[in-house]
């Protein structure tokens, strides 16, 4: 996906969590109440925050025995310093690997310093799959805010 694209599907999807109070999104441990994995996912991303926020990483999808190897980028709102992030939790309402990628409203929590850290990641895509990662980072940072990431399958 091209650069402008990028931008355009990172808008887009801002505007998409925006209105989320309308229906359209919802993140956290309401939204997977009553509701077993469909896969695991491994991330790996490095993230700057003044702000605003810039994130960009590769990771893989653990579905039906199979592994999809995906990149991962994404700008946002909230937060300050700079950190890498190691991420691994489950993927929610995924029925096939074709709905994965996409773009993905984020809402996020977690500190860093040092190697000391914590938080949690919960993202969902404009099809509805939900993702809730458990996050180690490294660095120094403060993250509270939401993003528009955008997955690719490699």
């Amino acid at each position: 996906m091209s650069l402008p694209r990028r931008a355009c599907a990172a808008v887009s999807l801002l505007l998409l969590a925006g209105c989320a109070d309308r229906g359209g999104v919802e993140l956290g441990p309401s939204a997977i109440a009553g509701l077993s994995p469909s896969g695991t996912v491994e991330m790996h991303e490095v993230q700057a925050a003044y702000i605003g926020s810039g994130t960009a990483g590769q990771g893989t999808l653990f579905f039906r025995g199979r592994r999809y190897p995906f990149t991962v980028g994404g700008v946002g709102i909230g937060g300050i310093g700079a950190s890498s992030l190691q991420a691994e939790g489950e993927v929610y309402k995924l029925d096939s690997a074709a709905m994965f990628p996409g773009a993905y409203a984020q809402g996020r929590y977690g500190f860093a310093v040092g190697n000391r850290s914590g938080g949690d990641l919960w993202m969902q895509n404009e099809q509805g799959v939900i993702m809730h990662l458990h996050a180690k980072r490294e660095g120094l940072m403060l993250s509270l805010g939401g993003d528009a990431m955008v997955i690719e399958m490699k």
